[in-house]
């Protein structure tokens, strides 16, 4: 195809769920309507009658160390005596950055008591009665110091390479002090939409070299020095002095370290990169979580997306191409972003195995600006929603990641090495390396009832969708358990590992993220519309329903309450919905006191341990926003809208601080609703003018925890 498809108002405009169209060719290059990657034929394990899951899922894991986040005051103080690291020469290392332990006094009760707001198609951002909100940054904001004024007809890639980027979507904030006055905001820029970035926009084949470049430098990861305003739980960024630790990270240029048993693979080798070892720039960065030892975790997504030319690739590594999503009959596939005009390395035909470089989890150090971030081979090549960490009973490190595409798998790494507590400098070295070898899991579920699974979200007979699982062991260091592969093979082709040993498939896993408090482990199912439909996979108990568009939330609790077991119990608390359809589901609780939510997307946890939901492509016909939920206790299941985002926007993050005191969420995507263009905005958030992507903060007007 010699353009890309240009995008008509009031034809077709909703698309998969509640996506609009145009979100879904510039997200993810229409992934729905191509064929499912997945074709394997992996069976499902039949009724396990032996499994004792309860309704209201009572096995519990053992308590684990809560790994929150230390922000001043009494949570600060509940710090075990945290002492000065020595740093090596040039590396600011920060001890408090390390400062994470058990929630201290004035983080609240727990009781999630706020009113929750309606539905709404409001171009603004809602909050509760008693709550305020403000941007901390958005698009085009400076980032470096120097950066020039943004301004969108005059913009270049060395100036956006200095500005806050596009999308944002995962946000992490770290301490920078015990008082908890100052901090490091890192988001990741997942990905560009051209028809609302520049003016007069027609077609990809239209734009400038120049311009392809501003867009691959609003891609990547930004840091951002923090200030909290007053005593409030109000943040913005420091506008004074060296601001040492503000930093981009961009797909035009950034180098990234390959760490791990594939490094160095003929897999990963290229003309410009000979031994494997070095890539430039990251891709599609969405979910992402902050590690006990302070750094940040990104998850490379819909890269295919930016790769032509799959047709020239050679023949036999094209099925290979194809289970990750990349078109192999045409050399243009649709949504392409022909970004091999500005740099051929994403010509497939002169470069087949660049695409092998991208998939991965990028760790970055935000702590030292000078770090080069590292692609973690160990962890697998899929598309990466993102990785969460807990250190396990044993005192390894625990990552949980799911590979957001249709039918496709959950994974877990355990690391090799343990975990070092305290904020040496001797010890964050170590646990610097910590995700550089050990051993990947992929998930098979088990059912108790899959007789009576028939796709309408029906309860069986137990009165719970449950069963028992097992993580079956993939590669351990250099040591591969796949028949036929090499831990090479599977490291960077891991869906066809999966494939290979009968993973289960699931409804779009994305966000995973363990409890610190408990240690069980949540997964958001956005949503599978192709679930039972023609000869997909039909639903089970796991995924219950057919066309699932709503999704639903699945809670992993390892045996022995272990992070690093080999076996666990699931169960799924919420089906998505509307609580007036019989379909929905959650945790038993009164559907007549609960919030309408489609669409789950990412989650994260609150110094009291309740579940807060962000949701992305709403299909009930209202704006994204973000939910919570007790998970424990007779309010489990007590699902509450606490905010929504502009007119066409989804809610990312979220991130609450360790304290209790701030909600921070990204707003991505505002106004991309077929037929807006920068002339003509669908939004006008968060200015008044034209739409821009940006990350708020939430806050109590009376300065007490939030929720509560």
């Amino acid at each position: 195809m010699s353009d890309r498809p240009r995008l008509l108002p009031l034809l077709g405009a909703t698309r998969h769920g509640g996506r609009d169209a145009m979100t879904c060719l510039y997200r993810c290059g229409n992934a729905c309507d191509h064929p499912v990657p997945n074709t394997s034929d992996n069976t499902y394990f039949g009724d396990l009658v032996s499994t004792e899951v309860t309704r209201r899922g009572v096995v519990r894991a053992g308590a684990v160390g809560a790994l929150v986040l230390g922000f001043g005051g009494a949570a600060a103080g509940a710090l075990a005596g945290a002492a000065p690291a020595a740093a090596a020469p040039g590396t600011p290392v920060v001890p408090e950055a390390a400062g994470f332990g058990r929630p201290g006094r004035g983080v609240g009760s727990g009781a999630l008591t706020f009113t929750p707001i309606p539905p709404n198609k409001l171009d603004t951002l809602v909050v509760p009665n008693g709550y305020d909100h403000s941007v901390v940054i958005r698009w085009g904001d400076p980032v470096l110091p120097g950066a020039p004024e943004f301004d969108p007809h005059e913009q270049t890639a060395a100036r956006q390479a200095r500005q806050f980027g596009y999308n944002n979507d995962f946000v992490g904030v770290l301490p920078l002090d015990k008082q908890g006055r100052r901090a490091l905001l890192v988001v990741n820029h997942e990905y560009t939409n051209e028809d609302l970035m520049f003016p007069g926009f027609t077609s990809q084949d239209a734009l400038t070299v120049e311009q392809l470049r501003v867009a691959m430098a609003a891609h990547g990861m930004s840091v951002v020095e923090l200030e909290r305003v007053g005593g409030t739980g109000q943040w913005r960024p420091v506008g004074k002095g060296r601001l040492p630790y503000n930093r981009r990270v961009t797909a035009l240029s950034t180098k990234f370290e390959l760490t791990g048993p594939a490094a160095g693979s003929a897999w990963l080798r290229t003309a410009a990169d000979p031994k494997g070892r070095t890539v430039i720039g990251t891709l599609n960065n969405c979910a992402g979580g902050v590690t006990p030892w302070g750094t940040v975790l990104s998850g490379e997504e819909n890269f295919n997306q930016y790769f032509v030319g799959g047709d020239g690739a050679p023949a036999e590594l094209k099925p290979k191409l194809a289970r990750y999503g990349i078109t192999t009959d045409a050399r243009y596939p649709s949504g392409s972003r022909k970004w091999e005009r500005a740099d051929e390395r994403f010509d497939l035909a002169k470069h087949p195995n660049e695409a092998h470089r991208f998939g991965w989890i990028v760790e970055i150090d935000p702590f030292d600006p000078e770090s080069r971030p590292r692609k973690h081979t160990a962890l697998g090549r899929f598309k990466h929603e993102g990785a969460n960490v807990i250190i396990a009973k044993s005192g390894h490190a625990v990552a949980y990641m799911g590979d957001d595409e249709r039918f496709d798998y959950l994974y877990k790494f355990v690391s090799d090495k343990k975990f070092m507590p305290g904020n040496s400098w001797v010890a964050r070295k170590h646990n610097l390396t910590l995700l550089e070898s050990g051993t990947l899991y992929v998930a098979e579920l088990h059912q108790t009832s899959a007789g009576e699974i028939d796709g309408s979200g029906k309860l069986p007979s137990d009165g719970a969708f449950n069963g028992r699982g097992r993580w079956i062991k993939l590669v351990s260091g250099n040591r591969s358990y796949v028949d036929g592969m090499t831990a090479a093979d599977v490291l960077t082709f891991t869906r066809l590992a999966g494939d290979k040993v009968g993973a289960t498939k699931m409804d779009r896993p994305e966000d995973v993220e363990p409890s610190q408090l408990t240690g069980k482990v949540y997964v958001a199912l956005t949503n599978n519309t192709a679930r039972g439909v023609g000869s997909n996979p039909k639903a089970d108990e796991a995924n219950p329903r057919t066309a699932n568009k709503h999704g639903h939330v699945l809670e992993l609790v390892e045996d022995r309450g272990d992070n690093s077991a080999e076996t666990f119990v699931w169960s799924v608390p919420i089906v998505a919905g509307d609580p007036a359809d019989p379909s929905t589901y959650f945790a038993g609780y009164d559907k007549t006191r609960v919030s309408p939510i489609s669409c789950p997307d990412n989650v994260a946890f609150d110094a009291t341990g309740n579940l807060w939901i962000s949701t992305d492509g709403n299909a009930l016909g209202s704006n994204d926003g973000l939910f919570a939920t007790a998970v424990e206790g007779p309010e489990r299941g007590h699902l509450k809208q606490f905010l929504t985002v502009p007119l066409g926007a989804e809610a990312c993050g979220p991130f609450i601080t360790g304290d209790n005191r701030s909600v921070f969420v990204a707003v991505q995507h505002p106004g991309e609703i077929t037929g807006a263009s920068l002339e003509k905005p669908a939004s006008t958030w968060p200015d008044g003018d034209f739409a821009k992507p940006g990350v708020v903060v939430t806050w109590r007007l009376d300065g007490g925890p939030v929720g509560s």
